[in-house]
């Protein structure tokens, strides 16, 4: 307790000193340390014991986390560190390595401003590690690297020194390779990772030691001292000599930037508002004078204070009473009941906050993770998180007994605003609820913990895939008739090309742009410049434009226009599943002259029905989840691997071969994976190491779209016949 209190003390000293501050994150793949080296970190800093460091697993403090040896959830520390003379403020979030969990990745990344990169120095890179990856270089986040386990390249591999050190270039290069393919520029500009100016740490979290080339010069300690020792199993002089605590703190403190350098690049990728404006400014300075703006980045519930609500703090200060805005609810005044920081599990209040800080606070009401908060009462927010995958994987949920049917829907709706990846849809009429995640371990924890934590006794199907649906062709124009038949609506649809759904989904496109910087950039990927100004809403990866001249009234029923549109892509007409991928284009309205004719009543069911109608015009297809499958076996083991993979609807389009073992590179659908675990332990004899990723979505192949549509309808309760156009046009 003492050594908390002290730690404590030292944080709240530094607070206010943002170059003195280092926000990181520390990210990997599954089961390469992540974890164990928090742990090290935590101990070097004195927050506990070292002799319980890499056992005592602080930030894996849920017991589901414990009990599964894996993290869930990302856990926020602060702590201090001495380089140079001055002490430093770490600001350190350990992120879940489990592509079930990236959601929590990619929310993290908004929260810090560098990322300790680990890779097993024997597995090399891993699909994970290149999501992390990428999305911390989206975020604008600059990476060291840390090599762990390298003593398995010398006890189980059997290398020698100089093999060894041919093969942590290796990994230095795999991953700089992905450094330049995700962001040349930022590459150029001295973002390239290298072992000889001390961007690269090699070690051993599980024995607590590291060296770097730098720390190497320092202490005197060299490469063929680290060989011996490790050949010989001396760990502790090494964990002595060379602590892993001081190399990765000192990489950290040197190469990472403070809030105030960060912000100055940062800002620029994460908010598209007015740079020259007060809080454009202020968070570009970093400015703790200037107005507080807050981005929540995570939401979680304390049965004693409710709601914590954790976020980066840009500009400004922060303190208990503070007033404040959340962007987006109508100019609701939030006021702060507590401000503090996360030490791993336990929150400590403080007096205050400054700019470059990571807050975590209650009293935020109306946040959700992704919102904007500041003292202004209106602002332009920041880019909404996006996660490179979706949900492909959903149960229907139902609780046990019907008394707990109405606390089941508040704590299904608690749980959708603590993680932004579940998709919650709730049926208060038929008392099933359907819960859609990213995976099944994803939904597996989810439904365990509303049993075990929420109190509520649930009964859950089994895993159901999640499709979408998408216009294949050119329809249109499609009337809808609203049905007083006074208004009527016409509307073009088509697919969206490929190279605008992909500036959707990397962000690089929003409703937050100005008009003039929007349309600049889809001109450059090949959109009209008339379409690219009238461009008036993006929903999911559609897109929706107003090509109308001067129509009377429609600016004041465009909000009820768009709300029927929305209405009709949350759920299209083949088997009422998400539409994405498609431009619709409202090209003529006719509305009455009376605004009591034209409410929503009257103007929602008209657009909805006509881009419902218009959707199976334009040839509405089924599109199914794919997984990428990454399996790694003995050569001898390669064709079972392989028949695992085409046995489930899927293909092979890559082999690699290292030394004795293959790795096989496949895609599948996610509708024939369920049970793919077990299937490849047996096949395999237990020798199978395996990834999986999300790889988008794929049109159902012919022959099955009918049976898949009809199951998909009969399960929803649906007319087991596909509407026509002719039924939403009548």
């Amino acid at each position: 307790m003492a050594r908390g209190k002290k730690s404590i003390e030292r944080v709240t000293e530094l607070m206010n000193d943002p170059v003195h501050i280092r926000n990181i994150g520390i990210v990997a793949h599954i089961d390469h340390g992540k974890t164990t080296l928090s742990d090290n970190l935590l101990a070097g800093a004195g927050i506990i014991s070292e002799e319980l460091a890499g056992r005592q697993l602080f930030m894996d403090s849920d017991e589901e986390e414990q009990a599964r040896g894996i993290t869930i959830d990302s856990s926020n520390v602060s702590m201090v560190h001495e380089y140079g003379g001055n002490d430093f403020l770490i600001n350190m979030i350990d992120t879940p390595g489990h592509v079930d969990f990236g959601g929590d990745v990619t929310r993290a990344m908004r929260a810090v401003d560098g990322a300790v990169v680990l890779v097993d120095a024997v597995e090399g890179t891993m699909p994970q590690t290149e999501t992390v990856l990428r999305q911390a270089l989206k975020e604008g986040v600059r990476p060291v690297l840390f090599i762990n386990k390298v003593d398995r390249l010398i006890n189980e591999l059997k290398v020698d020194e100089m093999e060894m050190q041919i093969r942590l270039g290796k990994v230095i290069d795999k991953v700089n390779k992905l450094v330049k393919g995700m962001n040349e520029k930022a590459y150029n500009e001295g973002w390239r990772l290298d072992a000889t100016n001390g961007t690269v740490a090699f070690g051993s979290a599980l024995y607590n030691w590291a060296v770097s080339v730098p720390f190497m010069q320092k202490s005197g300690v060299s490469f063929k001292e680290v060989y011996e020792k490790c050949k010989t199993g001396d760990m502790k002089s090494l964990a002595k000599s060379s602590p892993l605590c001081e190399v990765v703190l000192d990489m950290v403190v040197k190469h990472l930037p403070d809030p105030v350098t960060a912000q100055k690049r940062r800002i620029k990728v994460i908010w598209k508002g007015d740079a020259s404006s007060t809080e454009g400014k202020a968070m570009l300075n970093c400015d703790p004078s200037g107005p507080a703006t807050l981005m929540i980045t995570d939401i979680s519930f304390d049965p004693h204070a409710g709601e914590v609500s954790t976020g980066r703090l840009f500009s400004g200060r922060i303190k208990r009473g503070s007033e404040v805005y959340v962007m987006g609810t109508a100019r609701k005044v939030n006021r702060l009941q507590q401000v503090g920081i996360f030490m791993g599990p336990t929150r400590v209040e403080v007096e205050e906050l400054a700019a470059g800080n990571i807050a975590a606070v209650t009293g935020l009401k109306d946040a959700i993770v992704g919102s904007t908060v500041t003292t202004l009462q209106d602002m332009t927010p920041f880019e909404s998180l996006k996660h490179y995958s979706e949900p492909v994987v959903t149960v229907a949920v139902e609780a046990k007994n019907m008394k707990d049917l109405p606390k089941l829907v508040e704590v299904l709706r608690q749980v959708a605003k603590e993680d932004p990846t579940l998709q919650v849809t709730i049926n208060e009429e038929t008392g099933e609820h359907l819960i859609s995640g990213m995976g099944e371990l994803h939904l597996e924890i989810i439904t365990g913990r509303i049993k075990r934590d929420k109190g509520v006794e649930i009964l859950t199907s089994e895993p159901i895939v999640v499709y979408r649906e998408t216009a294949t062709q050119k329809a249109g124009p499609v009337e809808g008739k609203s049905p007083n038949r006074h208004n009527r609506f016409y509307i073009e649809l088509e697919p969206l090309p490929e190279e605008i759904v992909n500036l959707i989904k990397n962000g690089e496109i929003s409703m937050n742009q100005t008009q003039l910087e929007r349309r600049d950039i889809l001109v450059s990927a090949g959109m009209e410049k008339d379409e690219a100004k009238n461009l008036k809403d993006i929903y999911g990866t559609n897109m929706f434009l107003d090509m109308t001249k001067g129509i009377q009234y429609l600016n004041e029923t465009m909000e009820l226009v768009l709300e029927g549109v929305h209405e009709a892509l949350a759920g299209g007409p083949l088997a009422d599943e998400p539409v994405q991928n498609v431009k619709l284009r409202l090209v003529d309205v006719k509305l009455h002259e009376d605004a009591i004719h034209r409410g929503p009543a009257q103007v929602i069911p008209a657009v909805r029905s006509a881009v419902k109608a218009g959707l199976l015009l334009a040839g509405d297809s089924l599109l199914e989840p794919m997984q990428k499958i990454q399996i790694t076996v003995p050569t001898d083991q390669m064709g079972n691997a392989t028949a695992q993979i085409q046995g489930r609807r899927g293909q092979v389009f890559d082999m690699q071969s290292e030394g004795d073992t293959i790795t096989v590179v496949g895609k599948a659908p996610v509708a024939e994976l369920f049970g793919f675990a077990g299937d490849i332990r047996s096949a395999t004899e237990g020798r199978a190491m395996w990834n999986t990723e999300f790889a988008g979505f794929e049109i159902v192949p012919n022959n099955m779209t009918k049976d898949v549509v009809l199951g998909i309808r009969k399960r929803k309760g649906l007319k087991e016949t596909v509407p026509t156009p002719s039924d939403y046009l009548a």
